[in-house]
């Protein structure tokens, strides 16, 4: 009752208010049925915006810290992601990647629609980073299309590091939906996961116009993060 009520009326209309969305191609997503939709992921509001265009519900794989926040805010944030459909996983350690897997798959088995992104975080600086294989393993594995999906915009509207978003027209494109049977139980390989999973960026691409780079966002958000510790070191106090 909570989600729908967030969806049709408070948060549903205020983001269509803010961001006044363009939505192309929302015939691709399924009436019924499991599915992926795969999106490219450029801002806090991403989380929101999606959900609350396409008709059916959302379930997305957010980062456990969303739900792990101490005191009154942190129990009201968490409170708040659940009912909006998110499940909270733990990117931290060796399984990390598999709890991700078994929590999607769990979605994908109730006939559901699951929403991830990729990337496996925000980009940092609005281009398109390399995807991870856990898309395509579960899309493998539960034998589902994946909608490819481009948030446009909103990396302007809600720059990394801003809490109150820019009130600016955002586009919302989804793609013809991709589907892998021709891989039909070769989901533990590892170059036929790669191979599916750089289509399914490849078909972001398409959709979105960024610029690629074939690196992990995370690993080049550690990298520019060191770069700037070694340029501007922490003087020790006096």
């Amino acid at each position: 009752m909570f989600y729908r009520l967030l969806k049709y009326v408070i948060l549903g209309p205020l983001l269509r208010l803010m961001f006044r969305p363009r939505i192309e191609g929302l015939e691709h997503i399924p009436d019924s049925g499991a599915a992926i939709v795969a999106g490219n992921h450029l801002s806090f509001s991403d989380h929101f915006l999606m959900p609350a265009i396409i008709k059916r519900r959302i379930t997305f794989l957010a980062k456990a810290e969303y739900f792990t926040g101490p005191g009154i805010k942190g129990r009201l944030t968490a409170a708040f992601f659940r009912s909006a459909g998110q499940i909270p996983v733990d990117r931290s350690g060796k399984e990390a990647g598999q709890a991700a897997i078994r929590e999607g798959l769990g979605v994908l088995r109730r006939g559901e629609l699951l929403g991830i992104y990729p990337e496996g975080t925000r980009s940092h600086d609005g281009r398109l980073y390399k995807g991870k294989v856990g898309v395509a393993a579960m899309a493998l594995k539960a034998q589902v299309p994946v909608v490819p999906c481009a948030m446009i915009g909103t990396f302007e509207a809600q720059p990394p590091g801003q809490k109150i978003p820019n009130m600016r027209r955002v586009t919302i494109r989804f793609g013809a939906p991709l589907e892998f049977s021709r891989y039909a139980g070769m989901d533990d390989e590892k170059a036929i996961l790669r191979a599916a999973t750089d289509e399914i960026m490849y078909a972001i691409l398409e959709l979105s116009g960024q610029e690629y780079v074939d690196k992990y966002a995370a690993l080049v958000k550690a990298e520019a993060e060191e770069a700037t510790k070694r340029r501007f070191p922490r003087m020790p106090l006096s």
